[in-house]
């Protein structure tokens, strides 16, 4: 087949499906914190059947189960419930998620730490859970213990248990050595999986599950800069939600219970007042919640609106005053009793004693649980992802499975994805950072059925090569599925210039001035991006612009 059919192919093939979505169905539909997508199908009244059947039908919710089944996201097994098994193209959607964060976190003083899955009944019963949370937690039994939780001989013997909650495991860190009020405020984060005992029934897809990942954070901070840290935090949620289009949302104070909390009054009032200031700078839209704090700490909570309206809890920014005081975490500090109040001095006499103060801990997750966000997202996008977040960005196929032209596409590829060396015998390490996903479909199938395959499971961009187009160091490049291609895509300048090019009506007295340049290019139409022929480094150019342009 010739370049010039596979021109006319990508022409007569770029169907509406593969169009930007415009009409978003239900996003981020949740109650009590889990996503009502899940929940059963509220049953139409008799006397409606007849007219909704002929007259009305209405646009399901998008289900997140569903959906990953049909983009080959994740799975689940009988042999480990709520539990799920990302495959390939879902394991590439988590790691961008993480990954973004992490890239955060230098701007925001975190430092990341791994921590045990497991720990003693010991621990557990010093932080309080298997008190308090024992139903919800896994025991685990190993050599040389029966199982047995009475009696136990604290030792090698002793009960363990999966870990539901990374807290106590940083407390430990932060116990590790002796800390100084310079060395606050001390931050970790942690992606270690978590397991909660959830009741069976309420296992839903990734909205319930057993094993899940937080981006789970601590900050051990001095009671004078719990304004500062959660106006830090605050700025962190904002800048997160926005990025992934999770929103509109609003902020709610969490205030003291009327019984059953730790700590003194005093320690509460100063508490929330700082959490009060942090929240009128933030700008946002507040409310306060009376009574609603934590027996350990007043919160902030982050309450999304979903598309009909109502509203949800998300993310949650609790000060702890208990756990501190559990693991006797401290920090040697001038003017112990006046530091322990929030408050500061100048008095030399006061300044020449020094001792030890029990630092505040901010427990804070921007997103929550990653696989609940996940869901949340494939259900908003419904596989129209923006191109940094889609798993499928680029396909590369080809007109036939001729020696040259397949050779040419793996070449290709290994350009799109910044690899300059051959994959069997690399002299550089790929480097950390995302790269461009990049698959090809080398197979001996009409180019239609490849092509249709393609807009189906929605990558962003197509390219085809043929022999022509190997001869000539081009691809034939389809936009289409690109989100808002029109404006995203059109306006790009090495683009447009490439398409004057492939015109041949570019001008000899080209400018060399950009901004003439610039206004002298005419931005692409829908029709000139079905199929585009651009060189493969213009290509991984223009993309690499797209991916970084998220921020």
């Amino acid at each position: 087949m010739r370049s010039s059919t596979a021109l006319r192919l990508l022409r007569n093939h770029s169907r509406g499906s593969h169009a930007v979505y415009r009409d978003r169905r239900k996003p981020f539909l949740f109650r009590n914190g889990y996503c009502t997508a899940c929940e059963p199908a509220t049953a139409v009244p008799e006397k409606w059947r007849a007219a909704t059947a002929t007259t009305y039908l209405p646009t399901p919710v998008a289900d997140h189960r569903q959906l990953a089944l049909e983009q080959e996201l994740f799975i689940t097994s009988k042999y480990s419930p709520g539990s799920p098994l990302f495959l390939p193209k879902g394991a590439k959607l988590f790691n961008k998620l993480t990954n973004f964060l992490r890239a955060q976190y230098a701007n925001f003083g975190f430092e990341e730490v791994i921590t045990p899955t497991i720990y003693k009944k010991s621990l557990w019963e010093k932080s309080g859970h298997w008190e308090n949370y024992a139903e919800d937690m896994y025991a685990v039994t190993g050599r040389g213990a029966s199982g047995e939780k009475e009696g136990r001989q604290v030792g090698e013997d002793e009960e363990y248990g999966l870990k539901p909650m990374n807290c106590p495991g940083h407390c430990l860190i932060f116990a590790s050595k002796k800390r100084s009020y310079r060395d606050l405020p001390i931050r970790y984060a942690d992606f270690s999986p978590l397991h909660r005992n959830e009741v069976h029934g309420a296992l839903s897809g990734l909205t319930r599950v057993r094993r899940f990942h937080q981006d789970d954070g601590h900050i051990f901070c001095r009671p004078s800069q719990i304004q500062e840290e959660i106006s830090r935090t605050l700025e962190f949620v904002k800048l997160a939600y926005k990025t992934f289009g999770l929103g509109p949302y609003r902020l709610a104070l969490s205030t003291r219970p009327v019984d059953h909390f730790i700590g003194t009054v005093e320690e509460w009032d100063n508490a929330e007042a700082a959490l009060r200031k942090s929240l009128v700078a933030s700008g946002q839209r507040w409310t306060v919640n009376d009574g609603d704090g934590a027996f350990y700490g007043p919160k902030i909570d982050v309450i999304l609106r979903d598309s009909d309206g109502k509203e949800h809890q998300t993310a949650t920014i609790q000060l702890d005053f208990q756990l501190p005081k559990r693991f006797e975490l401290e920090y040697q500090a001038p003017a112990p009793e006046i530091e322990s109040r929030g408050l500061t001095t100048t008095d030399p006499s006061l300044l020449e004693v020094e001792g030890p103060v029990t630092p505040v801990l901010i427990h804070r997750a921007v997103l929550g649980s990653v696989e609940r966000i996940m869901a949340l997202l494939i259900e908003h996008y419904n596989g129209h992802w923006p191109f940094w977040l889609n798993p499928r960005q680029v396909l590369i196929a080809t007109v036939n499975d001729s020696q040259p032209v397949v050779e040419f596409a793996e070449r290709c590829q290994k350009i799109i994805m910044g690899m300059s060396r051959q994959l069997r015998s690399p002299k550089k390490a790929t480097p950390p950072y995302q790269s461009i996903s990049v698959e090809l479909d080398t197979s001996p199938r009409f180019l239609t059925k490849k092509i249709s395959d393609a807009k189906r499971k929605r990558y962003a961009v197509i390219a085809v090569v043929g022999n022509q187009d190997a001869a000539a160091n081009r691809m034939i490049v389809d936009f289409t599925g690109f989100p808002d291609f029109e404006i995203n895509v059109g306006k790009h300048l090495a683009l447009r210039h490439s398409a004057v090019a492939s015109k041949e009506i570019k001008s000899t007295a080209e400018s060399a001035n950009e901004r003439e340049s610039t206004e002298q290019t005419p931005f692409l139409s829908a029709k000139d991006l079905k199929s585009l022929p651009v060189s493969p480094k213009i290509l991984a150019s223009c993309l690499a612009d797209f991916q970084s342009s998220y921020v």
